[in-house]
């Protein structure tokens, strides 16, 4: 599970807006992707980049894809999407895109796994990486913390119910106006 984070764990304001959560993937001279529009520090490229290469797939919940447009089909690491939702896909949206829409969080976890094979499945944080963490099927946490706080907004874990235990940060790297921090869930 990932997502860019304020110090007070909000993905975004309460209007759905990220305002200075992603000026960091912009504040550097080294690409994250290739001719991508990422241009980060040189610490927070040597960390995002392999994590990037690694995704074969991304699950995010119905409320992100609307708000995105589901990154026009083309995410922005990985080949896949998996969807959350119990409204179908949009009709005639991105018909080439590898996009699925699932009813539920276990069932998105095994399409995504089986799309993408020996790569990494990438969680977005919020209400779906929350329910899959309190249903145990989340194996890493990842957070880009930046230095501001929201004091509302939509929460990184969602609506969790439960207290999950992690284990020690496995990373910790100062970049420019955000701290990659990732954790392994504890079993």
């Amino acid at each position: 599970m990932h997502a860019v984070v304020s110090v007070d764990g909000f993905i975004a304001d309460a209007e759905d807006n990220v305002g200075p959560l992603f000026e960091w993937y912009f504040n550097g001279d080294a690409e994250i992707v290739d001719g991508g529009p990422f241009k980060v520090s040189a610490e927070s490229a040597r960390y995002v980049r392999p994590m990037w290469q690694r995704i074969g797939t991304t699950i995010m919940g119905r409320h992100l894809f609307d708000l995105t447009n589901g990154w026009e089909g083309v995410p922005p690491a990985g080949e896949h999407i998996v969807v959350v939702s119990h409204r179908p896909r949009p009709e005639g949206w991105h018909p080439e895109a590898s996009c699925h829409f699932v009813t539920d969080v276990g069932r998105a976890i095994g399409v995504a796994k089986e799309l993408a094979g020996e790569r990494d499945v990438a969680l977005t944080a919020g209400d779906v990486g929350g329910q899959a963490l309190a249903l145990g099927l989340v194996d890493e946490v990842a957070m880009d913390i930046v230095p501001v706080v929201f004091g509302r907004g939509k929460r990184y874990f969602g609506a969790v119910h439960s207290q999950q235990l992690l284990e020690d940060p496995d990373v910790v790297i100062q970049g420019r106006r955000v701290l990659h921090l990732r954790y392994r869930v504890r079993r």
